[in-house]
């Protein structure tokens, strides 16, 4: 499955993406580390993945929007505990949480739970936006300078 992640590039990163911002569990930056350590072009790949990411958030907020509370109890099956979670969260942090919604286990909620108290989408865009944009961004910068200090270290 991985080989043919790989192979396929840009289109696979984006659909990874896309799904690991759903409320799938997955995990999309180790392609995007190993296709920036094949070469591939660091400005696309990140965009690319960013976006996919981005428009997978955008599906979970409209899963809110709509779905509501049948949807989080019957298709998502996230308790009441959870819920009352994310939304004292959002409480607390108001929707500026959303710039952390790249991170694994709670950001996926976060979009869930925005849609759920209807956070104006232009707000929700932005602020998911930067956050994963800055994920995959230090993901990329990161995996570039290993990449130069191992070639560093073979020279």
């Amino acid at each position: 499955m991985q080989d043919m992640l790989v192979d396929h590039g840009y289109p696979a990163l984006f659909f990874l993406s896309f799904l690991a911002s759903t409320m799938i569990p997955l995990g999309s930056e180790w392609l995007l580390v190993v296709m920036l350590v094949n070469h591939h072009d660091p400005f696309t790949t990140v965009a690319v993945a960013t976006v996919g990411n981005y428009l997978g958030a955008c599906t979970t907020y409209w899963l809110g929007i709509y779905g509501g509370p049948w949807l989080i109890r019957r298709v998502l099956r996230i308790d009441e505990e959870a819920e009352a979670k994310a939304e004292r969260f959002y409480g607390r942090y108001g929707s500026w949480s959303l710039l952390l919604s790249w991170l694994p286990v709670i950001g996926d909620p976060l979009c869930l739970v925005g849609g759920l108290l209807r956070i104006r989408f232009l707000r929700f865009s932005a602020l998911v936006f930067v956050g994963k944009l800055g994920r995959y961004a230090a993901v990329g910068w990161l995996t570039l300078q290993g990449a130069r200090i191992a070639n560093l270290g073979n020279g």
